[in-house]
């Protein structure tokens, strides 16, 4: 207990926090940006692209294969530099078209390379999910006359969503996780506000600080997405229950009737 007193000061320095808690607070809302509007981006991206992937085009399937294969197969630290310093390499090219405006700020290429490479992640789950829809339920669909929206409404992403609502949820942690990347191409997020704050003061609690923001982060998405994917199966619940239900009735008028 005497050693715990010791280090309680050490790890919890609040005239720390007092002094710099304002600069985790901005670079915690720099981080709820980028992994936002990258992740919707990346959604909006992912279905065109898992589309295309189940396409019998063998050329729309193929070109969405090689974009899934290059930016899940290369580091997203790779992808970021790329984006980042390469953009600076074709500058002429991109103030003729106008876009150098856009990838001369870090913040701008980092959502830009971020919904990029979650795209193919997030195709992917797309494309499970789709996959797993029993066949049988869209061809019964089709025989009742149901148009092609009305059963991808009805039929088919209702049950897709129950399959991809926990991989998504995966998927967005590790885009929180990974948005520290962006201090290094000195955008001040969550992390690059603690490497400052470091760099002034060199106390490492300032790092613990900045875990725990990140642990409460993901521990409140994990338990969000678990009530969603409970509330989506709860009807999965309910007819699991009946036959237990059904069994139990069955074996007490089996036990009267032979008494």
């Amino acid at each position: 207990m005497a050693a715990l007193q010791a280090w309680f000061p050490l790890l919890f320095n609040f005239s720390l926090l007092d002094e710099y808690g304002w600069r985790l607070v901005s670079g915690l809302i720099i981080t709820v940006k980028v992994v936002g509007i990258s992740c919707a981006l990346g959604f909006l991206l992912a279905y065109p692209i898992c589309l295309a992937r189940m396409s019998s085009n063998r050329i729309l399937s193929n070109v969405a294969m090689g974009y899934v294969t290059f930016f899940r197969g290369t580091p997203l630290l790779c992808q970021l530099y790329l984006v980042y310093y390469g953009a600076g390499q074709i500058r002429p090219e991109l103030t003729s078209m106008g876009l150098w405006l856009f990838f001369r700020e870090a913040y701008f290429c980092c959502i830009f390379a971020f919904a990029l490479n979650t795209a193919a992640y997030q195709s992917e789950i797309m494309r499970g999910a789709l996959a797993s829809v029993p066949k049988g339920q869209i061809e019964a669909a089709k025989a009742l006359g149901l148009s092609q929206y009305a059963i991808a409404r009805h039929v088919v992403w209702p049950q897709a969503m129950l399959v991809a609502v926990r991989p998504f949820g995966n998927e967005l942690i590790t885009v929180i996780k990974a948005s520290a990347l962006t201090a290094i191409v000195t955008l001040l997020d969550l992390m690059g506000q603690t490497r400052f704050v470091f760099a002034r003061t060199f106390d490492f609690s300032i790092y613990l600080y900045c875990a725990i923001i990140y642990l409460v982060m993901t521990e409140t998405i994990r338990r969000v997405l678990g009530a969603i994917e409970r509330r989506l199966s709860r009807h999965m619940v309910v007819n699991a229950e009946v036959p237990m239900k059904t069994r139990g009735l069955v074996l007490a008028r089996f036990r009267r009737a032979t008494s």
